[in-house]
């Protein structure tokens, strides 16, 4: 497990230093979007401290697409009282989460948040950051505990093309590489919608979750030129109740929504 204690210290340092311009935005209709995980989404990864507070580090490419219709708010916890100004979060690749995290975000998305996760079984993204750096990117997300309780389970074929893939889900075209596969556990009589496979998307409570089983779509090195219109297609979905409810397709003919034989369940 990362250590929590030293990252949250970091990240409310960040947050603290960040233009008082920059949190005040007068006349702004963009929507608040809380931004968690381990994939520096908002600040870009390779900065030292210095860079981080000036505002002279390189952003990943996704925050500029993501503020256009946004307003990001990086959060270092996901409490109750960190989640509750929110109606939207975006999670990319998440640390292990603390029991107090499961029960408030499984609280949060029942009270009616919409969420959309970027969980991959197997980061195949380039770091700075050697093994065991607490600043790289989760490698493995662990998540067992909260989708079983939303009644999914996270599996992974060590067999499957070790290069990057494309697949078609409803129009849209998905970058992935080395990803999961989502298998529904039971039947969640409050689930009124599911597919199972790369993505798995679930109403649970009167909130909405829309999740990945990759993480390669925010890629920072080696983005796949459909990346950009992948993320904005995937961010509209989640957070726009009134889209059609998306299925899995590859878009290389193979049967991508056969079962993974040679599994391994993502289990903590």
């Amino acid at each position: 497990m990362r250590p929590l204690r030293a990252a949250s210290a970091l990240l409310a340092t960040l947050l603290l230093a960040q233009p008082v311009a920059a949190q005040t935005a007068e006349a702004d209709t963009r929507e608040a979007l809380g931004l968690f995980g381990t994939i520096p989404l908002y600040w870009g990864e390779g900065a030292d401290m210095a860079d981080l507070i000036a505002g002279t580090a390189t952003p990943h490419w996704a925050r500029a697409l993501l503020e256009r219709t946004h307003i990001l708010h990086p959060l270092a916890t996901l409490t109750a009282e960190e989640l509750a100004p929110f109606d939207q979060l975006l999670i990319a690749q998440p640390r292990v989460l603390s029991p107090g995290e499961n029960v408030a975000l499984d609280a949060w998305v029942r009270d009616g948040g919409r969420l959309l996760l970027l969980a991959d079984p197997l980061l195949t993204a380039e770091s700075h950051y050697a093994l065991g750096d607490p600043r790289r990117p989760q490698d493995v997300v662990l998540l067992s505990p909260l989708l079983t309780h939303w009644g999914l389970q996270l599996r992974f074929d060590p067999d499957q093309p070790s290069t990057p893939q494309m697949r078609e889900i409803a129009g849209l075209l998905l970058p992935y590489h080395m990803a999961g596969e989502f298998a529904p556990l039971g039947t969640a009589a409050e689930c009124a919608r599911q597919t199972s496979g790369i993505i798995a998307e679930r109403s649970i409570g009167r909130g909405h979750v829309l999740i990945v089983a990759d993480a390669a779509l925010v890629d920072a090195s080696h983005p796949d030129p459909a990346a950009a219109d992948a993320l904005s297609a995937l961010v509209s979905r989640a957070f726009d109740d009134g889209v059609k409810s998306l299925s899995n397709k590859d878009a290389r003919g193979a049967a991508a929504q056969d079962s993974v034989d040679k599994s391994v369940e993502n289990a903590p």
